[in-house]
This record gives structure tokens, sequence and C-alpha cells, in this order.
């Protein structure tokens, strides 16, 4: 006979075990989770901190830009009003000056319209005792020493009482010559260089290097002439001549120029006085070229009897300076 006992708690699997087992996947995977968190959370103060740099990156980039365009304004500005904030705050009889210094050409600090400006407000200023025009240029165009020169013409006429000079420093030549010869009374150091009144067009020819190379020019043109003095053909021969009266009449009206300007003080038959050959200034005084060895100091001191030079050169406005810089023009 079988005996049959009720089952009782010992006979069921205890769940201890499995509990605990849970327990700690539990406790792992929190702390899993506030690990990532922590990290989460460094990650964004890092990046909080990243951006707070950036913004203030940027903050002093804007006060450099700002701080920087102030001072390309007050540079380009500070010669630009110096005679006028003179005129307005002084009485004093000054020697007034205008610069003249490199290559004279268009849209630059050395054009015409900046020489011309500058001339007529160093005229017209009511304290100037005498005007200096200071050069020390290679030359340039002709066509804007010549405007300057018949500027520089008027301006004498409209002012015959006061006093004008040019002092020639390193090198004064060609263009920088040119516009010299208009006024009356010129100076320069013993070793200034002074002269080379001509006129030269420069050019290359590339024909036989283009054949060596197995290249060909394939120019096209409406017009006999539009491809004038074409590098990359054959010399023309009427071309060339045509190139050489331009230059001839051009180089006429320079030496008509400087004859008049200098009239009798030109030493007489010395014709390669115009043949583009330069002097020192000793020799030059002795040629007629200039009329004596004098620096600017010099000039106001002792002509002008006004030391205190004030400056009239005109620049470009600091707004065009910028934006050839930016390249926007």
């Amino acid at each position: 006979m079988i005996n049959k006992q009720e089952p009782g708690l010992s006979d069921f699997p205890t769940p201890l075990s499995s509990d605990r087992v849970d327990l700690e996947w539990l406790e792992r995977v929190e702390a899993s989770r506030a690990e990532e968190r922590a990290a989460l959370e460094a990650i964004l103060v890092e990046h909080l901190k990243e951006q707070k740099r950036v913004r203030r990156g940027k903050g002093w980039f804007r006060v450099f830009i700002a701080l920087y365009l102030l001072a390309v304004f007050w540079v380009s500005t500070a010669d630009q009003w110096h005679g006028v904030e003179l005129q307005s705050t002084s009485h004093k009889k000054q020697t007034a000056m205008v610069d003249i210094r490199g290559p004279i050409l268009v849209a630059t600090n050395n054009s015409a319209d900046n020489i011309i400006k500058g001339l007529t407000k160093a005229f017209e200023d009511p304290n100037t005792a005498g005007v200096i025009l200071r050069i020390n240029s290679p030359g340039g165009s002709p066509v804007q020493a010549g405007q300057v020169y018949d500027e520089i013409l008027r301006l004498r006429k409209r002012f015959p009482d006061t006093p004008f000079y040019a002092a020639l420093e390193d090198l004064c030549a060609s263009g920088g010559y040119y516009i010299a010869a208009a006024v009356p009374f010129l100076y320069a150091d013993k070793a200034t260089l002074v002269g080379s009144i001509g006129v030269i067009m420069q050019g290359f020819g590339f024909q036989e290097t283009l054949n060596k190379l197995g290249m060909e020019s394939r120019l096209l043109t409406s017009g006999k002439n539009k491809a004038f003095l074409n590098p990359f053909g054959p010399v023309d021969d009427s071309e060339k001549a045509h190139a050489q009266t331009l230059l001839d009449q051009i180089h006429l009206q320079f030496v008509e120029a400087v004859r008049k300007g200098r009239g009798e003080r030109l030493k007489p038959g010395k014709i390669e006085l115009f043949e583009g050959l330069i002097w020192t200034g000793e020799e030059a005084v002795k040629l007629g070229l200039i009329d004596g060895i004098g620096s600017a100091a010099w000039i106001a001191r002792e002509q002008i009897k006004q030391e205190r030079i004030v400056d009239f050169t005109q620049k470009n406005d600091w707004m065009s300076r910028v934006s050839k810089e930016l390249g926007v023009q």
C-alpha cells in the first residue's frame, strides 16, 4: 500500500537564487546608466564651454577688425587732414609742402588729381608763405605729368606773389622732371639723379619661342592694325614706324615743356640734354637743369623764411584703399 503525502514547501524550487541574479543585473544596468549619464553630462558641459570659447573668440575677432579699420582710417586720414587742422587752429605763417613719391600714375597717391588737389590747397591756404613740391620719382604717365605741369602754370598765374620751389630728392627723372620743369626754382642734393628727358615704349617678341614649342598664334582681328605690335607675330615695319612717330611727338612735347620752364637757364649746345641721359645734382646745376643745391628744409629756412612746414599731400581715401586691398575694385 502506497502512502500518499500532501506536497509541502520543500517540494517546490526556491526562487532565492534567481532573485539574486536579477537584482545584481539590475544593479549593473543602473550603474551603467549612471556612467552614461555622467559621460553625457561631461560631454554637454564641455560642449557648452567650447561654445563660450567660440563666442568669445568671435567677439575678440570683431573687436580686432574694428580696431584694424579704425587704425587704417586714422593712418589714411591723418596726413590728409593734417594741413586742414592747422589751417583752422593756427594763424601762423607756414611753408606748405606737397610730396610726389614713387611712380606718377592714375588711381594712385601720385595721380594728377591728388597732386593738383594738394597744390591747390597749399596755395589757397591764407597762412602759406611759400610752397615746396618735393619730388622723388622715376617718372610715369606722360598724361598725368602733363596735366600737373599745366595746372602748375595756372597756379603760378593765380598766385604770382607766392614763392614756389621744387626740392628734388634721390631721383627726379622722366615724368618727375617733366613736372619739376614747371616750377620756377629747382633745388636738389649734389647726388640726386636728374633728367631722363625722353620717352620709352617697351615690348617683347615671342614668335621664335612659339615656333620652337610647335605653337602658333591664331589671333583674329577686325581692322588691319587692331593687333598693333602683336608680340606673337613678326614685326610690322609700318606699325613700328607709327609707334616711333608717337614716341617722337610725346618726346617733343616733353622737350618743349622743359625749354618753356627752364628758358635761358639751359646751357646752349647741350643736345644730349634731351636724349634720355641722367646726371647728378652737381652736374645738373652746370647744365641748367636745376638752380642749386639744397633740401626742402633748407628752402623753407633760407628761401621762404618759414621753417614751419605743413604737409598738404593728398592721398586716396581710406575706403578706396581698403576696397582695393580686398579686391573689391
